[in-house]
């Protein structure tokens, strides 16, 4: 399947690749998942509707795809020599409007995930799963420097974490995540709850 979208893609610069998933995700964040349709993106980059199912399949893979697009690299490209220094530098990669933007997308697209199984599939395939793999290499390295120890009971709701120190900062604060808060999260809560010491 990966074989065939990559076949799919490459008909098209990176360039143009880029420019179309930010058009895309400009139009999510207007009308949100359920409203965008392929016509509106179509016609916001100037593409035919056709090549658009030619090289994504359909809405789900576009916008999934659009929204990978964005990640700054892989988790576990980061490697400071420690855990609490890892998941800081993952912090650290975007700025706070980055941050706020990201976070207000991603709450549009988790409550469209409810009502629409191709985009879940989508973002399970193409974003979750990937990177809960690239976190439990990080988390790997950890165990293996001593760090943390292998059958602490909190490696298993690590991502559930981080997502809800992430996801719950509007809900609970009306406020956006930030650095700093998600920083002090990270030393607060998540970092003693795997038994590492934190300044």
């Amino acid at each position: 399947m990966a074989d065939s979208a990559t076949a799919r893609r490459s008909r098209i610069t990176p360039e143009r690749e880029a420019e179309l998933y930010e058009a895309v995700l400009d139009l999510l964040r207007e009308v949100g998942y359920d409203a965008l349709t392929m016509d509106a993106v179509a016609a916001r980059t100037r593409s035919s509707k056709a090549t658009l199912y030619r090289q994504w399949g359909g809405k789900a893979e576009l916008v999934v795809r659009a929204v990978r697009h964005t990640k700054p690299g892989p988790v576990d490209g980061i490697d400071t020599g420690s855990l609490r220094g890892d998941l800081h530098a993952l912090v650290a990669r975007d700025d706070d409007c980055t941050i706020e933007r990201n976070s207000a997308l991603m709450r549009g697209v988790a409550m469209a995930m409810h009502n629409n199984p191709d985009l879940r599939r989508e973002f399970r395939d193409q974003l979750i799963e990937p990177e809960m793999a690239e976190f439990r290499r990080v988390i790997q390295r950890a165990v293996d420097r001593g760090e943390v120890r292998p059958d602490c009971p909190a490696l298993d709701f690590l991502l559930h974490m981080m997502v809800g120190g992430f996801a719950t900062r509007a809900l609970l604060d009306d406020q956006p995540p930030t650095r700093a808060f998600l920083t002090s999260y990270l030393d607060a809560v998540v970092l003693p709850a795997l038994g590492v010491a934190t300044p």
